[in-house]
């Protein structure tokens, strides 16, 4: 059978590449805005639409569980078609499941919205990825992926504070109602934008229709990431979807100063820490292929003490200290963990090697955002807190594993420049 092959972008000027960052990097925003802004009203959900502790948790999980799934297929169509097209169709469509949502009046059509949610999002990271990868190379690959990323530390921050904000001040529909409409408007000068990364014509067809995981699993270190990668997810969404009432419940704050200290001292320091860590790890890339992996090992490694800060102290400025301290050192690996996948993979792989490496993130941690709703009560937030970060330290010793005895023959393998 003869298919075609993996569209690539044609190449583009500098200035062209870097503007492509700062577009993706906004609808990134709009993106997590939506995704994330449902866990500040959690006290409002449950007083108007009578959530449960079980359905809450289950905001997190539909959407996690559908978005993973959804991953490889958005995977495979990224590897194929246009990315352009895609990512833009993207942000129109979870635009609209976004202002659908605001017009939930029971719980079931509201978690129906978040797996709504789930499929239309799964389109745009593998897809905005794999064209960052395409146009940045291993010496700017990690600074342009988490210049792009900002978006999401602002979105989550904004989403959180302008949900309760909305919530408290006028009615929860409307958060979603602003957000979907703002989606929509924004979708106008990004598709305008987009149209110059023209994708280039195929130069020879690739023999064999195999998918792009038949290649991937022949990869160990890829394959430990994926492995790893679920540990992150489960770190972070933890304290997404249970920091803010968790705030609000055990220091006794209002529904927007709880969303605001949730997210706010977060998402500033995953903004510095995410810019200094991929800076580092490109600037290592040069002594060490592993860099990434290096410093991400090292994030790991920082980030228990911080967890267990959380969960236990009872000072809420010391909860706050800790919370930025958490967030520089996660930074390190939500950083570079994605991006260490493009230096042991085929380019041709960029969109499904990403998107792979999303459904296993997503699919654990949605068992794990139910699980925590189950046992909030009886176990409390901040005792998973500490477990996080016990799992922190075994991950942080698993890639020091995988470095010494898999990344450099993964990395020759791989059709990447040295």
């Amino acid at each position: 059978m003869i298919q075609h092959r993996t569209k690539e972008v044609i190449p583009i000027s500098t200035r062209s590449a870097w503007l492509l960052v700062g577009f993706l990097g906004v609808a990134l925003f709009l993106n997590n805005s939506d995704r994330h802004t449902v866990f500040s009203i959690f006290p409002v959900l449950k007083a108007d639409l009578k959530f449960t502790d079980l359905q809450l948790g289950l905001t997190g999980s539909i959407f996690l569980w559908v978005y993973a799934l959804c991953n490889p297929v958005a995977g495979q169509i990224g590897d194929r078609y246009s990315k352009r097209k895609l990512v833009t169709w993207s942000v129109v469509l979870f635009s609209g499941v976004t202002v659908l949502t605001g017009l939930a009046t029971k719980p079931w059509m509201l978690l129906f919205c978040r797996g709504l949610l789930g499929v239309t999002e799964s389109l745009f990271m593998p897809c905005a990825m794999a064209l960052i990868a395409t146009t940045h190379g291993p010496g700017t690959r990690s600074f342009a992926a988490n210049l792009f990323g900002v978006g999401e530390y602002v979105g989550v921050a904004m989403g959180g504070w302008f949900g309760s904000y909305v919530a408290q001040e006028f009615h929860w529909r409307w958060t979603f109602y602003c957000l979907g409409l703002l989606g929509i408007l924004f979708a106008i000068p990004y598709g305008s934008f987009l149209r110059r990364f023209e994708d280039s014509p195929s130069p020879e067809p690739r023999v064999g229709g195999s998918l792009s995981v038949s290649v991937l699993i022949k990869m160990p270190t890829y394959l430990f990431i994926c492995l790893t990668y679920p540990v992150a997810f489960v770190v972070f969404w933890l304290l997404y979807t249970w920091f803010p009432v968790f705030l609000y419940e055990k220091f006794s704050l209002s529904l927007a100063e709880a969303g605001f200290t949730a997210t706010v001292y977060l998402q500033s320091a995953n903004f510095v820490g995410s810019l200094l860590g991929a800076a580092l790890a490109d600037r290592l890339y040069g002594r060490t292929k592993a860099s990434r992996l290096w410093v991400a090992s090292l994030g790991f490694l920082l980030t228990a003490p911080c967890l267990y800060l959380i969960g236990s102290s009872n000072s809420l400025l010391l909860t706050k200290v800790a919370t930025i301290g958490f967030g520089l050192c996660g930074s390190l690996f939500i950083a570079n963990l994605p991006v260490a996948v493009f230096d042991v993979i085929p380019s041709h792989t960029r969109a499904s090697g990403y998107a792979c490496l999303n459904l296993t993130g997503a699919t654990v941690t949605g068992f794990a955002s139910l699980l925590q709703g189950k046992l909030k009560a009886s176990l409390g937030i901040g005792n998973m807190m500490t477990i996080a970060g016990a799992m922190c330290i075994a991950v942080s010793f698993l890639l020091i594993f995988v470095i010494w005895f898999y990344f450099d023959e993964d990395h020759k393998r791989a059709d990447q420049p040295s």
